[in-house]
């Protein structure tokens, strides 16, 4: 049975957004997934370190998920609730959690990892990733690409310049840090949303893709939407990512 707009409205606008986990939209909302298989590949990789920091690392799912943690493990956020959810998941591991405002300077002395990652980092301060990283040590991150939901972000407020978050800018942002990038790897990945309530909770937790977002503010073009998904079937769009893997070469100072 359809469910109403009204309701539909209501339970999106309140249910938690807290933490990176998007199981609430299973049945609601999908998305391809890229082909290269980032936890996996994080896994492998953490698996052979010594001492490792995950930047930006949310409510700690990912890492949370990693088979293997290194030795000394540290994981940072910003977000309070993300924050509180990143500790519960990751400290009975062994894991460090530290408070961070996701801006330089990282809280950590020169050359004190030989891993650094991030899923989806809002920015990356490759300088600063450059510092802390040993002579040897790599930088391992999925990443927001171009363009990416451009489909849902012009629905509500029109044609924009998506052009950020080129894969090429960062090969060159990471070259000019003094790291050479070994892996740089592109996607963009079908997704579908089923009902305006799907929308409603993705648009409030991934803030960026319209910024500003709130139901009352957008509350004619969600009915719009509403109307559009139950007439003619899932609304489509494409996110877009990209992989990106650099190392700090050996006997290099930051």
């Amino acid at each position: 049975m359809r469910r109403s707009y009204d309701d539909l409205v209501q339970e999106a606008n309140t249910v938690s957004v807290a933490g990176w986990d998007f199981s609430w939209l299973d049945g609601r909302a999908s998305e391809e997934r890229p082909s290269w298989g980032y936890a996996r590949l994080l896994g492998e990789r953490m698996a052979g370190a010594r001492a490792a920091l995950d930047v930006q690392t949310g409510g700690g799912e990912i890492l949370a998920g990693v088979p293997a943690l290194p030795p000394v493990t540290v994981a940072t956020e910003s977000w309070p609730p993300n924050l509180a959810l990143a500790a519960a998941r990751l400290r009975p591991r062994g894991a460090w959690v530290v408070a961070d405002d996701d801006e330089p300077r990282l809280p950590f002395r020169d050359a004190s990892f030989d891993l650094v990652t991030s899923r989806h980092p809002v920015e990356t301060w490759w300088e600063e990733i450059a510092r802390v990283l040993r002579p040897g040590g790599s930088y391992f991150s999925q990443q927001v690409g171009p363009r990416s939901v451009a489909e849902l972000t012009e629905f509500f407020i029109g044609p924009y310049d998506g052009t950020a978050r080129d894969p090429e800018e960062a090969r060159k942002a990471a070259q000019a840090a003094g790291l050479e990038v070994v892996d740089l790897r592109f996607e963009r990945l079908r997704m579908e949303f089923r009902d305006v309530g799907a929308v409603i909770y993705f648009l409030r937790k991934v803030i960026w893709i319209v910024p500003g977002f709130s139901v009352e503010r957008y509350a004619e073009r969600l009915r719009e939407l509403h109307q559009l998904i139950e007439s003619e079937g899932p609304f489509v769009a494409h996110s877009s990512r990209f992989l990106v893997e650099a190392r700090r070469p050996d006997g290099e100072t930051a």
